[in-house]
């Protein structure tokens, strides 16, 4: 929190506006459209999954209809599309940004259009705040003619060649869940291009109900507008943005220099400089090959033996059993990076104390595995090198035969 929550909620609460609707609505909208950049309108609801939801309702995505989405990500990416009851069509990433691959994504697009089914959207996503390939994705959007839906819920504070994410899409995708850069408690937002759009939006999400005095309802609507009160948090939020965004950077570069010197663990980040990324969780993969033999769960275990969490990346939605029916265009990318990732500890609040309860959890974990065991010439001895006393120790003695 960055202090004057409080005095939103309390003027929320003093003018009486408890409910979804009031100022702190329309303002916490304005900061976002101001933040954003002023060519884009910004409607507050009370989730990025209902925002996801409103969104493909917008582009027109129906029963039957198929809608292309990263496999890749959070599962709430793609539920929207089955409460629609339309198909998800999934996409394998590529290595330079983990996000949907241009090359998959065409190959999907060619082939589902030869079967008659051309797909209604596409449903990018910038993972763990690393920006997609924008170009690429938008030059093959615009070839078939199908529209983008942005998922940027992770991605606030981060950018393409300076423009922040949140308006490449035909239509767009924020979240302020309670675990994200900013949050309102839960929440989201839906950003789009136009003032009708805008109003279509919160139309729909105010139960639809028609111009006229009594209640009438000509259409289907939701209950997905976000409160006032819940408005006033992310009104105090946008206040700390840069300063979140700033610390999560901080602990990208803690990770950097932790694990520098240690073969065999890379750490995710964006492939040039076009690509800015608020780095809302840093993630690392780890090949066994290169660590003797350590992996991502031993990390993830050694961490929890010290009360310290960490996580496995998003499992791709094509692997689970919710999807095991839907297409999927690619090889094992998305599953390759799930196999052998980790979601480290990211938070802004992350204490000097924290970072150095990290680092010895990895330093010990890594220096013993490190340790190689052999038998001493000596009967019931042994003893413990490390692999530079051990070149060493062979070195100076041809001779000696080890078990």
């Amino acid at each position: 929190m960055g202090g004057n929550e409080q005095k939103y909620i309390k003027e929320a609460f003093d003018t009486n506006w408890v409910a979804p609707i009031g100022k702190n609505i329309d303002l916490f909208e304005s900061n976002l459209k101001s933040y954003l950049g002023n060519n884009v309108h910004v409607t507050a609801l009370s989730s990025g999954t209902a925002a996801i939801h409103l969104g493909l309702i917008q582009l027109g995505v129906q029963a039957g209809d198929e809608v292309i989405c990263q496999s890749l990500t959070f599962v709430a990416s793609a539920n929207p599309i089955l409460y629609l009851n339309a198909i998800p069509v999934f996409i394998d990433s590529e290595l330079d940004t983990w996000n949907l691959c241009p090359i998959r994504l065409e190959e999907a697009i060619i082939d589902r259009i030869k079967l008659g089914k051309k797909p209604k959207a596409i449903i990018t996503v910038h993972l763990y705040g690393n920006p997609y390939k924008i170009e690429a994705i938008r030059c093959i959007a615009d070839k078939y003619d199908i529209p983008i839906l942005e998922d940027a819920a992770e991605a606030l504070g981060s950018s393409y060649k300076g423009q922040k994410c949140g308006v490449f899409g035909d239509l767009s995708v924020l979240s302020f869940n309670g675990n994200k850069i900013i949050t309102t408690s839960g929440g989201g937002a839906l950003v789009c291009h136009s003032e009708e759009i805008k109003s279509k939006t919160i139309f729909l999400a105010s139960q639809s109900k028609d111009n006229a005095i009594h209640y009438e309802h000509s259409q289907i609507g939701y209950n997905y507008r976000l409160s006032n009160i819940s408005a006033s948090i992310g009104r105090g939020q946008m206040e700390v943005l840069e300063q979140h965004v700033y610390l999560r950077r901080k602990m990208q570069a803690f990770y950097k220099q932790l694990f520098e010197d240690i073969p065999g663990v890379y750490v995710y980040e964006a492939p040039n400089k076009d690509y800015f990324s608020n780095h809302w969780l840093s993630v690392i993969t780890i090949n066994p090959a290169e660590t003797n033999g350590i992996d991502c769960n031993d990390l993830r275990l050694a961490f929890e033996a010290e009360n310290i969490e960490s996580r496995p990346l998003w499992k791709p939605l094509h692997l689970q059993p919710l999807h095991r029916d839907s297409p999927y265009y690619g090889s094992n990318v998305a599953e390759s990076i799930f196999t052998k990732g980790l979601c480290l500890p990211s938070g802004s609040n992350t204490t000097e104390e924290d970072k150095a309860r990290i680092k010895n959890v990895v330093e010990s974990l890594f220096k013993t595995k490190k340790k190689i065991k052999i038998k001493s010439l000596f009967p019931k001895r042994e003893r413990l090198f490390e692999e530079s006393m051990l070149v060493n120790f062979f070195l100076k003695n041809k001779s000696l035969e080890t078990n």
